[in-house]
């Protein structure tokens, strides 16, 4: 076969992913919190933008052309002063005694004494603003640099570092130990390896680690909880070879076998009851006291309301919209000053980014209107009468139902919330996976049937405590079919234990009442 060159027109269509596009799909991920910051910083970087709560863009106290009275304002002014201004005569008459009598200390009748020119008084605009004791809000006291700060637990711990020890070798070990103790006060790291980063031998770190677990707050640098049970028993001097047992037997302590702590602490049951009661009273988080950061709280980008005719009434929140315009004016004065070719080209991209950005917002809140709309549509029976009514959903079905992509949707229902008369949601809550039901009955979702199934175990009764089997007759009488792992699962992911430990507590709990 002879090869040969030839040239061939050819039409087609691709998908180029722009810096635009890029853009405007990590909008659509973005959380509330996230796309707040992504906008502040773009309203730094780009000079066209602005807030759309200050349109003009431009504040009168940057002007410098002065600000012109209007007719008649210097004999107000006069009528002002005239009125108000108070003579020494007529003051003296008011008080019924010479102003000499008033100011008897020396020092003061000198600094208020009138001079024959200031023999009248009017009230002078100073005594309002500027100056000490100025009401003048922007020359008030900066009440902000009273606040005290918070004091964090690392700094707590290293403050006390600096009072227990001098060497400085072990302040250095001291504080990469302090580092390695997350929020809730455990230490995080395996003492080896930080003494193999500082070149030191595991005795030395150890030593320094006892030193740090006697600080504030108790029980603070432990490698687990029963170190920090043990720690806080320590100093309470409780720490006798009974309850050394018990702290050395926490499995069995969550399992309520009562009977194996008696055996293998030596004490009967009222002894043994005291000595629970004394490991509740201790704080197996000592990190927490501290906190671990700012929480954020959960705002909710669309709102979900009941209508007067029954239907719903979908919402975007305006308040977690970030709202940003492009300053056409400005942007018309700064082209005309533009001389290089490197600042028409700056301007021009900051145009095109700002009009870019206010287009992908508007897309957002378009497109998470309308998913929110169809999960609502298929899931009317959840805002209507509660979770049990909650149908199986999935991604594919609310993209094909709008003609979007899965991905799209994907996107747009993360970090997202709806909120409704029954509290805030993510958007995720309301994809739920299905539990096929029995045969000739619809599927379930798998969140109503995990909330059917702690509705029952809420109400068993001591006596009537009910195991995963019992669980699954119950809901196969109910159309659900379920195997028993299953349930295990659901009960699992609720932090329900077993039958077994629930009926030891049930009985614990009626013989303590």
């Amino acid at each position: 076969m002879a090869l040969m060159h030839r040239l061939e027109l050819r039409q087609g269509q691709s998908l180029v992913m722009t810096p635009q596009l890029l853009q405007a799909i990590k909008l659509l991920q973005f959380s509330h919190n996230e796309l707040v910051a992504y906008v502040e910083a773009e309203l730094e970087r780009n000079p066209l933008l602005e807030r759309a709560d200050d349109p003009d863009g431009e504040h009168p106290a940057e002007t410098s052309e002065p600000i012109s009275e209007p007719d008649g304002a210097d004999d107000e002014r006069q009528w002002f002063n005239d009125e108000l201004a108070v003579s020494r005569d007529t003051l003296e008459a008011g008080l019924g005694t010479s102003l000499d009598n008033v100011f008897q200390d020396e020092s003061a009748a000198k600094t208020r004494e009138l001079r024959p020119a200031e023999d009248m008084l009017p009230v002078s605009s100073s005594l309002w603003s500027g100056g000490h004791g100025s009401f003048d809000d922007d020359e008030g006291p900066d009440l902000e640099a009273t606040l005290a700060a918070d004091v964090s637990l690392h700094d707590h711990l290293e403050a006390q570092l600096l009072v227990a020890t001098s060497d400085p070798t072990e302040r250095l070990i001291g504080r990469h130990l302090i580092d390695a103790v997350d929020e809730n006060g455990y230490l995080a790291e395996d003492t080896a390896a930080i003494a193999a980063r500082l070149g030191t031998t595991n005795e030395r770190v150890e030593k320094v680690l006892a030193l740090v677990q006697t600080f504030e707050p108790s029980g603070i640098a432990a490698r687990n909880l029963a170190e920090c049970l043990a720690i806080q028993l320590k100093e309470q001097d409780r720490f006798d070879p009974a309850m050394q047992a018990l702290v050395a037997n926490l499995p069995l302590v969550a399992r309520r076998d009562l009977a194996a702590l008696k055996r293998l602490c030596g004490v009967d049951d009222e002894d043994l009851a005291d000595m629970l009661a004394e490991l509740r009273r201790l704080d197996p988080k000592p990190g927490r006291a501290f906190g671990g950061g700012v929480a954020q709280t959960l705002v909710p980008d669309v709102f979900v309301r009941e209508a007067a005719d029954g239907s719903w009434l979908i919402e975007l929140n305006e308040a977690a919209l970030p709202k940003v315009l492009v300053n056409q004016t400005y942007h018309a004065r700064v082209s005309r000053n533009a001389r290089s070719e490197a600042e028409k080209t700056f301007i021009a991209d900051c145009l095109q980014t700002a009009n870019w950005l206010t287009r992908s917002l508007e897309q957002r809140a378009r497109t998470i209107l309308k998913v929110t709309a169809e999960i609502v549509r298929q899931q009317d029976g959840f805002f209507a009468h509660g979770i049990e009514h909650l149908r199986p959903l999935n991604l594919k079905t609310v993209a094909d139902a709008i003609g979007m992509h899965e991905s799209t949707v994907s996107r747009v229902t993360s970090n997202k919330s709806i909120g409704t008369r029954r509290g805030v949601f993510e958007m995720k809550y309301f994809f739920s996976a299905a539990i096929s039901g029995t045969p000739g009955g619809e599927a379930h979702a798998a969140e109503a049937v995990r909330h059917r199934i702690k509705q029952m175990i809420d109400a068993e009764s001591p006596d009537n405590v009910l195991s995963d089997d019992a669980i699954v007759q119950k809901l196969q009488s109910a159309g659900i079919d379920i195997a028993r792992r299953t349930v295990a699962k659901y009960r699992e992911s609720l932090r329900i234990p077993s039958s077994v430990e629930r009926r030891r507590q049930k009985r614990l709990q009626s013989q303590s009442a």
